[in-house]
Order: structure tokens, then sequence, then C-alpha cells
């Protein structure tokens, strides 16, 4: 494998700065906090659109742009599910696997959809439309099982409507709840 295409395979290898846009929006959302850390959250989200995702080179850049260690960066990364350490699939499905929704079958919604899209947790499709994975609760026990796609909430799935579901991201138009 090439120089260049190893980097282009591996976002780590790529520079990291903000966009004169994603810099601006930086700024503005440093005012609205008393503090660099308090502001943290959104700035982490802004990376990861802009990097596509919060790989070791984004939590460097964004605690030397924060002031503080990549550590500090790092503990809240690796504390929510909605960042990601790598790039995810155009539609990431994200499958919650604690009590409420295993019991409601969330465990075999997920099996049947990795076999479906011939991946594994945490691997992306080969033309970069699905991702899956496993995530601690979702906060929607009544409503189980509960799969988010992106940032939208599917509850009350069942194998039909799942499959309906990725049959409509696959259309590129994914249906709303």
């Amino acid at each position: 494998m090439s120089e260049q295409a190893r980097k282009q395979s591996d976002p780590s290898e790529t520079a990291v700065e903000f966009s004169a846009d994603s810099k601006r929006r930086f700024d503005e959302i440093l005012k609205r906090y008393d503090s660099k850390r308090s502001a943290l959250l959104p700035v982490l989200h802004l990376a990861q659109n802009e990097f596509g995702s919060v790989h070791d080179r984004v939590v460097e850049y964004v605690a030397k742009i924060m002031d503080l260690s990549p550590a500090q960066v790092l503990e809240v990364v690796t504390f929510y599910h909605m960042y990601h350490r790598k790039p995810q699939g155009e539609n990431h499905l994200q499958f919650c696997a604690t009590i409420s929704c295993w019991m409601n079958g969330s465990h075999q919604l997920y099996k049947s959809t990795c076999s479906r899209l011939g991946i594994k947790d945490g691997e992306v499709t080969p033309d970069g439309k699905f991702s899956v994975q496993r995530v601690e609760c979702l906060g929607s026990c009544g409503s189980a099982p509960v799969v988010q796609v992106n940032e939208t909430y599917y509850e009350n799935l069942t194998p039909e409507k799942l499959n309906r579901l990725i049959n409509s991201c696959k259309e590129g138009n994914p249906q709303r709840p």
C-alpha cells in the first residue's frame, strides 16, 4: 500500500485543524459558556462533524484549543456513545443492549441486522452506508426495543419495522418515526 493510500485509509494520519467556518462556529460556541471546559461537548460535536470521528489526532487538537489535557478530552469522548473514535457509516445504527431492550428482542434485531448487512459490531459496510454498534442504555426503556439511527430514535421495533427502516436508509431516504 502506498503512503498516500495508507494515509487516506487512516484518518489519524491527516492534518487536523478546523476549517474557517468551523473556527467561526468554535468562537461562537465559546461565547455561550463561562469556561472553555463547559463548552467541551459542543466543541467535540463540531470536531466530529468536521473530521468524521474523534480519533487521537482530533483529541490532541481539541485538547490544545480548549486548554485541556488529552486525557481530559478522552475521558469525555469515551464516556458518551455519541462520540466515535473511528468513522461511522452514513447510517449509524446503535442498538440498546440493556435489560429492557434485550428482554424485548434487541439482541435478535442486532444479530439479524449484522447478518443482513454482513458486518460485525463497530464495522462499516464496504459501501459506507451502514455501521452497527451495541450501546448501553438509550434511555427509552418504556418503548423497548430501541435503535438510534444517527440522531433519531426508533422505538417499539419489530423485525418488520426494522427491515422497512433499513430499506428506507438504503434508498437514501430514512423513514421518520
